[in-house]
């Protein structure tokens, strides 16, 4: 039998053992150790110094919380003139971010970039659209003339979504106003009655040169659907909807231009002469900034075009890469990029790594590239291998000032293509730009063009060689909703590092007061699902 130990008056659990210290000092009894547990992110990057980091690699260790999680903001500037409220961005590829995609982001207040695997007017009709979607003044509003019909009305409806048209002598902007008619007008009327027997002729009207917030007090007191401001003529000028009122109270972190409360937009354009035209067709539509679509951004089209667009149009932030290390950061910046995106072959559907040979672990170049260009006020853009809320949190933790995800976001009801059915199970294609189905896209029809070709240097290839595969992703709803997951769980991320908003964790992390840890094989195992022989991987409810 082993003897029990014997108490000591200072609380020793036995003779010569070292003496227990008063629980009250355990955060003082800290001091003593030399550092910190886990690592700092200079150390955790030198820890591999002979291979690189992806992001399954390591874990943010947690820190002290006083706060809740809905007072974490996510507010973060992704290029030097461009402050948006969440740090998420869509891929510009033709199976993520048309308009839908680029409106449903700009409302949740990221940013959605229109891809220009298309023709230049397509592209620029998209933009227009996103810029027109929710604003103060609808600058071009859709008329119609006293003639047209209570169908034409209903087929406006079907095909756009709304059914409040201004009515005007010439049935076009800048005619006289004479009425307006909505969509209760012409509910249950024959769809021949001329629009001049249903329209309402007494109109609350608001004059050219009202501020935005007089003419919202207007709307807002009117009880009306619409405000048409007109001249002193009484000609139609612009529009001003209630909707866009209601739109601001559903929507309070939408991503706006300061002064116009237009959506923020952005498109992908290559580097080649077609493409300066293009860029004036997208400025034209009023375009906020513009992404420079390149696999590999450290070239001289890239720089030249760069030094172009920052000559021909200095108010165009301009998004440049992709890049993996400081030396291709550094010839774009020193060529005036507003932000640089970062990452090569680590998207879900890219085999750029595989086939070419050619790339970096995503971890490692993010730190590196966002290490390098923060010196110069230069913003970086984690793009690709983006899967779960975890990736995002770790992303931004190496430096990053936001995210560009295509997997992520594909999928969703907002991403073009058309839903498709097997096993039960609905899916959407998702292709890679590098794919074949992508490169057999034209976007100039007269010049054969592709933007996924010259994305990749290949357009004069006789063969293409794919660097990107096709394949199918499960329905992910709606991604207004899945946004919000996106957001709640990284204010629940940044409150379990013990920080309240981005700016926080980069000068937490610079100071090595957040720590992180290496993840060994068998550590990754652990911390995902295992045990259990079957189970449900539900991400997100009401």
């Amino acid at each position: 039998m082993v003897p029990a130990p014997t108490s000591t008056g200072n609380g020793a659990a036995a003779s010569g053992s070292r003496p227990l210290l008063d629980p009250k000092d355990a955060v003082k009894e800290l001091a003593s150790y030399a550092t910190g547990d886990g690592l700092s992110m200079a150390e955790l990057i030198d820890s591999r110094e002979h291979g690189g980091l992806t992001y399954n690699d390591f874990l943010v260790l947690p820190g002290f919380i006083d706060f809740q999680a809905s007072a974490v903001s996510l507010r973060t500037r992704i290029t030097r003139n461009v402050v948006l409220n969440t740090p998420f961005l869509s891929s510009p590829m033709d199976t993520v971010t048309e308009t839908e995609m680029a409106i449903a982001l700009g409302l949740m207040g990221g940013l959605g970039v229109i891809h220009n695997n298309l023709t230049a007017e397509e592209q620029a009709s998209m933009v227009r659209k996103v810029k027109k979607y929710e604003n103060g003044f609808i600058t071009e509003p859709l008329c119609l003339s006293p003639k047209e019909t209570v169908g034409d009305v209903l087929e406006i409806k079907a095909r756009l979504g709304f059914g409040g048209i201004p009515i005007t002598d010439t049935g076009a902007l800048e005619g006289k106003l004479v009425g307006i008619v909505t969509a209760r007008d012409v509910q249950f009327r024959d769809p021949q009655i001329a629009l001049s027997e249903v329209m309402t002729t007494e109109l609350v009207t608001a004059k050219q040169g009202v501020t935005l917030e007089q003419a919202n007090a207007i709307l807002r007191d009117s009880k009306k659907g619409k405000l048409p401001i007109v001249d002193t003529e009484g000609r139609l000028v612009s529009l001003l909807a209630r909707s866009d009122l209601l739109k601001n109270q559903n929507y309070p972190l939408a991503s706006k231009l300061p002064e116009s409360k237009q959506l923020y937009c952005a498109a992908a354009v290559g580097t080649r002469p077609s493409d300066r035209e293009r860029l004036a067709l997208l400025v034209e539509a009023g375009l906020d900034v513009v992404v420079l679509d390149s696999s590999q951004g450290n070239s001289t089209f890239q720089v030249e075009m760069i030094q172009w667009i920052k000559q021909t149009y200095p108010r165009l932030d301009v998004i440049a890469g992709n890049v993996v290390t400081r030396e291709q950061a550094a010839t774009l910046i020193a060529a005036g990029a507003d932000a640089l995106r970062v990452g090569m072959g680590s998207g879900s559907i890219c085999i750029t790594q595989e086939v070419m040979a050619v790339g970096r672990p995503q971890g490692t170049a993010v730190h590196a590239v966002a290490e390098f260009a923060k010196r110069f006020g230069v913003p970086v853009i984690a793009d690709g291998g983006i899967s779960n809320v975890g990736h995002i949190a770790k992303a931004l933790a190496l430096g990053a000032s936001a995210i560009m995800a295509g997997g992520l976001f594909a999928g969703t009801t907002e991403a073009p293509g058309d839903y498709v059915y097997r096993d039960g199970q609905r899916f959407k294609a998702y292709s890679g730009m590098g794919s074949l189905t992508s490169m057999a896209r034209k976007t100039n029809k007269l010049a054969g063009e592709n933007a996924a070709t010259q994305r990749y240097f290949s357009e004069d290839d006789t063969i293409k060689v794919a660097q990107g595969v096709t394949g199918q992703v499960n329905d992910k709803g709606s991604v207004l909703r899945f946004i919000n997951y996106l957001y709640t769980g990284m204010q629940h991320s940044l409150q379990d590092m013990g920080v309240r908003d981005l700016a926080a964790l980069r000068t937490a992390v610079d100071a090595g007061a957040v720590r992180f840890e290496l993840r060994t094989a068998s550590a990754q195992l652990e911390g995902g699902v295992h045990g259990l022989s079957s189970y449900d991987k539900t991400l997100f409810g009401s």
